[in-house]
């Protein structure tokens, strides 16, 4: 069973899924088409962690609100092996309705052309 949950930006396991993440762009895009924020970025942000049933950080997402009622949705990424059953999409809405509890206007986010997957799904969810 996976738990979806908002956690600091220095969880255990959130660096991990940080570095698994900025590996997995490095090998789609040049670094001057990544836009990756750092950890210490994220100490303002809010940050949803989806862990396994081990306690495992297998996936997140970040909500950066940008002080005029709208976000950035920021760090989106699932572990590859952790793909595939509904992870992404869960934390996806998980980050939405916190959006919307907080009375954000606009919520944006951006992705690579490269990523199809992703692309679909937030296609799906009215991006």
């Amino acid at each position: 069973m996976i738990t979806i949950a908002v956690e600091s930006a220095g969880a255990p396991g959130v660096q991990a899924l940080l570095e698994a993440s900025d590996a997995f762009h490095a090998e789609l895009y040049p670094p001057e088409e990544n836009f990756l924020l750092d950890a210490s970025a994220l100490a303002h942000a809010t940050v949803v962690v989806a862990r396994s049933e081990t306690g495992a950080a297998v996936g997140m997402g970040c909500l950066v609100e940008t002080g005029d009622g709208t976000a950035e949705l920021k760090r989106f990424f699932v572990l590859p092996e952790a793909r595939g059953g509904g992870i992404a999409g869960r934390v996806l809405d998980t980050l939405v309705a916190l959006g919307r509890d907080r009375g954000l206007r606009l919520l944006r986010l951006e992705t690579g052309d490269v990523q199809h997957a992703a692309i679909g799904l937030y296609r799906s969810r009215g991006f």
